[in-house]
């Protein structure tokens, strides 16, 4: 087996099966903002207005709602080459695919990875108008680029293992004292992270996160909803992470896709980052408020499809689960007592 993995830059684009276009298109364009490149009677494809990829987000109509891939670019396109060998070696399912295969992307390596998840790479790609100075289209919720994916997966350690082995390193994770990993954060580009592991019965997609450049623009997206009638929509939020110091707010699609609008986090880039190791019982690793987790953060998560298109079978997490030790009796995420210092938690 070959030891090379492919380059990889970034996160760069999801696709969601969603069961109504026409009211994914109203939350995703009439709310979030995100520009449209093209529709068609079975998938939108979308972009936030700094993106000057074909898309970050398609959305395509299907039976049921799900995760059809997560894509990530590539620096070159001999990198698809040595994605292809990587991932045969692992023994997984590969297809390469055609320009075009996917509107506005170039030939591609699709994979069932070694979590169950089907993931792509990619490195040429159509290039659209970059929307950063249009001012006059932005609205006051204006997002600016795809940030990151997060995964719920059993095995927290085994899938670090695998992602530092295609050269993403950490910069935060939870632990206890007796060593459970309840999660932990993966970066390529120089953020906190590209994609972000959650202990829990996987694979499933716990969500999805756009980035926006001021805190105002969430408060905004909040007051949207709320003037539409529809805050329903609003899961958790708005508020500041522990973990990566961002601002942040979720929300869930017509389909119940989640959906993290996300500001504010910090630089990565240098050699020597330090990781940074949150105790699990500290109440402000999630929030840094100390507001408490409502239980469906921990619970719900969009299933996740296969090369076919199948549903893949949900693997339950054999280790102690976050919620199991941080919520109570009242249905909420808190713990009491202790006083923990940033860095020295663990």
């Amino acid at each position: 087996m070959t030891t090379t993995p492919p380059d990889v830059i970034r996160c760069a684009y999801a696709e969601l099966v969603v069961t109504d276009l026409a009211a994914s298109r109203a939350f995703y364009v009439d709310v979030l903002g995100l520009v449209v490149t093209h529709e068609d009677a079975s998938a939108l494809y979308l972009r936030a207005f700094e993106e000057y990829l074909h898309h970050s987000l398609v959305l395509r109509k299907g039976p049921e709602p799900a995760l059809g891939v997560l894509a990530y670019r590539v620096r070159t396109p001999a990198d698809l080459d040595l994605a292809e060998a990587y991932y045969a070696g692992l023994g997984c399912r590969v297809e390469r695919r055609a320009a075009g295969a996917t509107r506005g992307i170039g030939e591609a390596v699709r994979v069932l990875d070694p979590l169950g998840f089907p993931v792509e790479f990619f490195h040429e790609a159509e290039h659209v108008e970059r929307f950063t100075q249009r001012y006059d289209v932005h609205g006051a919720g204006a997002l600016s680029r795809l940030d990151h994916f997060n995964l719920d997966t059993p095995d927290v350690p085994a899938a670090r293992k695998y992602y530092e082995g295609l050269g993403f390193r950490v910069s935060e994770d939870i632990q206890d004292d007796e060593g459970t990993v309840y999660a932990a954060w993966m970066f390529r580009k120089p953020t906190v992270h590209d994609v972000a592991l959650t202990g829990g019965d996987g694979p499933r997609l716990h969500h999805i996160a756009f980035a926006s450049h001021e805190r105002h623009q969430i408060l905004h997206i909040c007051d949207h909803l709320g003037a539409l009638r529809k805050s329903a929509m609003i899961e958790r939020g708005p508020g500041r992470h522990g973990v990566s110091n961002a601002f942040y707010l979720y929300v869930r699609d017509p389909d119940g896709h989640r959906i993290e609008i996300y500001t504010h986090d910090y630089y990565t880039g240098d050699p020597d980052n330090p990781v940074i190791t949150w105790d699990v019982h500290d109440n402000q690793r999630r929030d840094w408020w100390g507001n408490p987790v409502v239980p469906s953060w921990y619970t719900d998560a969009s299933r996740v499809l296969d090369l076919d298109g199948a549903v893949q079978p949900v693997v339950e997490r054999a280790e102690p689960r976050e919620a199991d030790v941080t919520v109570g009796a009242d249905g909420f995420s808190f713990t009491g007592g202790a006083e923990y210092k940033l860095g020295e938690q663990v």
